[in-house]
């Protein structure tokens, strides 16, 4: 008969789960800082060093940010200088460090597929939100996403509330309902592009396109978003860096 035997974890990562439960719960706000190494030292009975190893743990997976002689912080989206290309990896082929622009199709409510319901861990039927957009390089698309999001996480959101937001939508995300997207996995692989899809994104029906299947979570790995891209590969790539 199998038995299962008791998982042991070190005190620091048992420390940065429960600032992962605090960054959750909405203790520290995006952008604020988070209490001294000393003050959770205290708060949690541990040395300093354990808490600086919980906290290094956190910022190598972009949930805080370290600023010298100023303490440490709740990384947020709205940061765009360090924050614009975390998430984003289609790029130019010159390299150039252009951010695109973002073009709203459509929006619509809608009940979760039964594939939806599984990425989202939703039941079949459940209202989602579903955008398309279009990422334009200098006027030219290079992206079509169709994005779908729990309707209970994104209430009130609206095509004329995504066109008026000035900022990456990571950050409409954040400001705007207090979902942040802290992680995602990504599969790729090369399809024909449908009629539709090659006349938004100006390409010739049948042409081949990068299609990437992204699922983004919040914290404690909840799935809050499925975005299922399609990408020309003309003037464009995309980039990883491994290591």
């Amino acid at each position: 008969m199998a038995t299962s035997t008791p998982t042991f974890q070190p005190l620091y990562r048992q420390i940065k789960a429960l600032l992962e439960r605090s960054l959750d719960a909405g203790e520290w706000a995006p952008g604020a800082a988070i209490p001294s190494e000393s003050d959770l030292a205290r708060r949690f009975g541990a040395s300093q060093g354990t808490v600086r190893k919980a906290i290094a743990a956190l910022a190598s997976e972009n949930l805080v940010v370290r600023r010298q002689g100023k303490g440490t912080f709740v990384a947020t989206h709205t940061e765009e200088a360090t924050s614009l290309f975390r998430f984003l990896r289609i790029r130019r082929n010159d390299e150039a460090s252009e951010y695109p622009a973002s073009r709203v199709i459509d929006l619509r409510r809608t009940r979760a597929s039964a594939e939806a319901a599984r990425v989202l861990e939703l039941k079949a039927g459940d209202p989602v939100h579903v955008i398309r957009r279009v990422l334009e390089y200098g006027g030219e698309p290079a992206v079509l996403d169709e994005i779908t999001l729990p309707a209970g996480l994104f209430r009130g959101i609206t095509k004329a509330k995504l066109d008026a937001y000035q900022g990456s939508m990571y950050s409409f995300f954040e400001t705007q309902f207090g979902v942040r997207m802290v992680k995602a996995r990504e599969k790729l692989r090369a399809v024909a592009a449908d009629a539709a899809s090659a006349k938004l994104l100006g390409v010739k029906t049948g042409e081949p396109v990068l299609a990437v299947d992204r699922v983004t979570s919040t914290y404690g790995g909840r799935p809050v978003e499925w975005r299922r891209g399609l990408c020309t590969t003309k003037r464009y790539h995309y980039f990883n860096e491994i290591g």
